[in-house]
């Protein structure tokens, strides 16, 4: 049986047209919308801000999803989380904090949902003590810093590792980076409880977000 469920990552969408792209995403029956904050230091790219964010807020009801790939996110996670509402996800990168249990506590303390983002090239072991902690996790399959990056194979192992260490410590799995028709097919069922889909499937194709979300969906059975 395949149960999951989606949300749009919204560095890939038009900021031209923010609002709207808003708008026809919530239409097309997404679950939530990915906010990926990046530093140009933890990771060699500058993506969304803490402006866009709080766009982003005011324009939906949607539940968000903050990605935090900065450097030492304990030093300004009180921004973020004023810009959020109860029941919205924060994930930090565990390498990316001196103690990142501290920062999740923060989050947590916030009536925020805490998450970490797991790197290809990091280790399931690594984090073990984060996976007692935390309500969601975000597996890796791509380096972070860009979209549209191909695949790494050797995630798909520590993918069904977190899926067989999902049920035994009641987080929420899910897939980020070159999310394709073929990974929703093969991870769905598997157990992956949701997928943020980007370049490959949702945006920049020569048809409407409806019509592929109601296609990604048929997938769910």
């Amino acid at each position: 049986m395949s149960s999951f469920k989606i949300t749009a990552s919204m560095m890939c969408a038009d900021f031209g047209h923010l609002e709207d792209e808003v708008k026809a995403l919530e239409k097309a029956g997404v679950d939530a919308l990915h906010i990926d904050i990046m530093d140009g230091r933890y990771v060699p790219n500058f993506a969304m801000s803490l402006n866009d964010l709080r766009y982003i807020a005011s324009v939906t009801k949607l539940p968000l999803d903050v990605h935090l790939m900065i450097e030492h996110p304990r030093t300004h996670i009180d921004l973020f989380l004023q810009t959020l509402r109860k029941g919205d996800t924060v994930y930090i990168h565990p390498e990316a904090e001196y103690h990142p249990s501290t920062t999740l506590s923060k989050i947590i303390d916030a009536g925020m949902v805490p998450g970490i983002a797991i790197n290809p090239g990091t280790s399931v072991e690594t984090v073990m003590e984060m996976l007692v902690i935390v309500d969601k996790v975000l597996a890796m399959s791509v380096n972070p810093g860009n979209a549209g990056q191909m695949y790494l194979p050797y995630v798909g192992a520590k993918v069904e590792k977190l899926i067989n260490l999902k049920k035994q410590l009641g987080f929420e799995l899910w897939w980020d980076g070159a999310c394709s028709w073929e990974k929703l097919e093969e991870f769905g069922p598997k157990g992956v409880d949701g997928f943020v889909l980007g370049t490959t499937v949702l945006f920049d194709q020569d048809r409407g977000y409806k019509e592929i979300i109601k296609d990604v969906k048929s997938l769910i059975v």
